[in-house]
Order: C-alpha cells, then structure tokens, then sequence
C-alpha cells in the first residue's frame, strides 16, 4: 500500500536520524562549552504571537489552524527566535542578562511556488545571545559558530558578513515595490535589472546602490569603500563592519582556523526590516546553499514589552550534514555496533559489549550478516568454540580472536 507523505514532509530513516542526532548533540555540547543552556519551545503558538516577532517572512509561508480547545488561531513555528524573545521577556524576567539560549527544534513553512527548498519542515540548531550589544555580541555568536563547525570536522568554509544599515541608508523612502525589485537584482548581481529598479531613486543613492553588486570580497575591500557610499551616509555602517570582520579575522587566525575564509557583501539585503546591524551566513562545500546564518536584530525585544540588544545563529542541520559528508567528517562515521549470531555464549557476549558502551544484538545465526547489512551494522561475531570471529559486514574482512579477547576488537 501506497501511505503518501504531504507536499513537503518527509521520514528520517534510521541512518538519516542518527546523522542528524549526532549533528545536533556536537553543536549543542559545544554551544553548552560557551554558557549556552538549550531550551525546548512549543511547535505551535498563538498566532498573534508568532507574528509579532517575525518581520520580514512573508505571511503565506506560516501555517495556521484553528485550536478546537480555545477557538483561537494558532500557528505552527515558522522560526524560534520569536518564542525565545517571548521566553526571555516573560519566563526569565526576573533573571539578569546577559542570556545565552541554545535550541533544537524543526520549523514548519509553506512553500507555495517556491522550488528553492523541497522540505517544509527545516531541522535547526541554534543559539540566541541576549543582552549583549555591538560588536562584543557579533564576534561571540561568530566565534561559537566558527569553533562550532571546525569541532564537527569541516575545516574549509566561508563566513560572509554584511551590515543591515548599508541598505536601510540607501533604501530609506525609496516606494516599497522598488525595493523589492532592488533586492531581487542584488540578490542575482543583476546589473541590468538593478539599474531599472532603481531610476526612480535619487542621484545619490542610485549611484550608491549600483556599487553594491562588485562589493564582495575580503575584508580589505572596506579599507577604501567607494565614494558614493560614503555621500549617502555610510560611512558608521561600513566601519562597524571593517572592525568586526578585522577582529574576527584577528581570532581566526590566533585560532589557527586557516581555512576558514571571512568575506564582506555589502550587497547583501535580506531581512532589511529584521536585522538592524551586522549579519552573516555561513557556507561550506557541498549544499550550493548556506548551512546556517544569523545576525542582529535588536528591535525584536522590544515588541514583547522587554528592549534589549540580541543576536542569533541558526544551522540548517540538513545543509550542515551535507557539508559534513562532503568533508568526510569523523562526526559521521556509523557507531560502534555489533551483531552476534545466536549460539551458546552470544547472550553473554552481548551483555559484555553493553557494559562497554557498544551497541549489540543476538540475531539468528543464519541470517546475522544479511540482517547486519540490510540495518548498517558494520561488524558481526560468530563464536566459534574457544574463539569469536568477526567480520566487517561491508568489506567481508575477516579475523578471529580468543573469546577473552573479544572486547579488545568489538570494544
């Protein structure tokens, strides 16, 4: 029979579950290294809430229903940010900042028409810092994120950062329309587009904006920015970005990160009426699309009653994985587990490989490697008298050990 999955939703299969276990467990471990304390939200809140805090998601892309205890209109999470903002306003007003909060959630949003994802529900880990302003907040969510991957093992990867306010100065007055259609282009360095979109705007912040699509690169670019963006008011936005992108540049490389790459896209305009400072996205090998970003909003706050500086990071712990895999990470290898075939001291074997830590199960004698292969256990034991004979369920390489040496192979 034919049970068929809503547009969008899918199953993790056994493999697939572990590698995203093992993803989200080294992340939050490692966020745990630097105070960040994880934290469970709802999968759905009222909807009033939820929309509060999620400024520029488009309003199709939340799924509501009617809640039949209360009648009220609740919706599933389409990001958590928002019930942490609730959280730190309510639940945690009577603890001082600042607040570190780590999560591990899956979000739910429509994908009417868009091809850019196949998945609706998106696995994240994430943390949110709040009550920490400026750069001192930027570069610890940035330095978390980049110690975060390289202890996963994906040594090469870009971080690209920009600053919300180049775009806001430009933008400011500019008819709505216009600057939907100035974001698209900038999104596609479309120079064509880009100058369509923009003939109605003033002199100063047309010639401005057309700079934009050539400004990515290292961060040296903002040693000279150009002329233009400086006349229209720039001028804070950009060296507030030269001076977090020199100190974490600065950390990397006392880090010894050297394969982490730090870019600078001043051309960047997503999540223009979010953000409010610097923000950033995360790319690795792999995926074509990034494994995580954040940045910072600290206007959020103040919409549940409680003002205060914050940023997030948030991974995308499919694309992560993908990048993982690529890398060939150790974060991903199988676990240590055991199939034994049934016979007299199997029971006893299995108990032994328990009490070690290592995964194992009695399985009938006859079908133990066919069952180990079909469930991806890697290793099967078979005693045999005085010995216990393993093999690799993959590569058929065999070896034979004395029985009271057993925990020293499978162990």
């Amino acid at each position: 029979m034919n049970h068929p999955l809503p547009s969008g939703m899918r199953d993790l299969l056994p493999s697939e579950a572990r590698t995203r276990r093992a993803v989200v467990r080294a992340f939050l471990e490692h966020a745990a290294l630097y105070g960040f304390d994880a934290i469970e939200t709802p999968a759905f809140e009222y909807a009033e809430t939820i929309e509060r805090g999620l400024g520029t998601m488009d309003p199709g892309e939340i799924v509501r229903f009617v809640e039949p205890e209360s009648g009220e209109v609740v919706a599933l999470r389409p990001d958590v940010t928002p019930q942490i903002a609730r959280i730190v306003a309510t639940r945690l007003g009577d603890r001082p900042p600042p607040y570190r909060l780590a999560y591990d959630a899956s979000v739910l949003r429509r994908r009417a028409g868009s091809r850019a994802r196949t998945h609706r529900q998106v696995s994240q880990v994430g943390v949110e810092l709040v009550g920490v302003q400026g750069i001192e907040g930027d570069l610890e969510l940035l330095r978390l994120a980049a110690s975060s991957l390289r202890s996963m093992g994906l040594s090469s990867f870009t971080i690209d950062v920009g600053h919300a306010e180049t775009a806001r100065q430009l933008l400011a007055g500019a008819p709505l329309e216009a600057v939907h259609d100035i974001a698209d282009a900038l999104a596609k360095k479309d120079r064509a587009s880009l100058e369509r979109a923009t003939e109605g705007l003033g002199e100063a912040a047309r010639a401005a904006i057309l700079e934009l699509p050539r400004l990515y690169g290292p961060p040296s670019l903002l040693d000279a920015p150009p002329e233009a963006l400086l006349r229209a008011g720039c001028g804070p936005a950009i060296e507030s970005l030269r001076a977090l992108s020199a100190r974490l540049t600065a950390v990397l490389a006392a880090e010894g990160a050297s394969g982490v790459r730090v870019a600078v896209d001043l051309g960047e305009v997503r999540g223009l009426a979010y953000y409010t400072g610097a923000f950033f996205q995360l790319f690795a090998e792999g995926p074509g699309v990034p494994i995580g970003g954040g940045g910072r909003y600290d206007r959020l706050l103040a919409r549940f009653g409680r003002p205060m500086a914050a940023t997030g990071l948030a991974l995308d712990v499919d694309a992560l994985s993908w990048a993982l895999g690529v890398a060939r990470s150790s974060l991903l290898e199988p676990p240590r587990r055991v199939a034994i075939a049934a016979g007299e001291g199997a029971d006893a074997l299995a108990e032994s490989l328990r009490a070690a830590g290592v995964s194992a199960i009695v399985v009938a004698r006859d079908e133990a490697l066919a069952y180990a292969r079909a469930w991806d256990w890697p290793l099967v034991a078979t005693l045999e008298g005085g010995d216990v004979v393993v093999r690799d369920a993959a590569r058929d390489h065999v070896e034979r050990v004395p029985r009271e040496r057993a925990l020293e192979l499978l162990g």
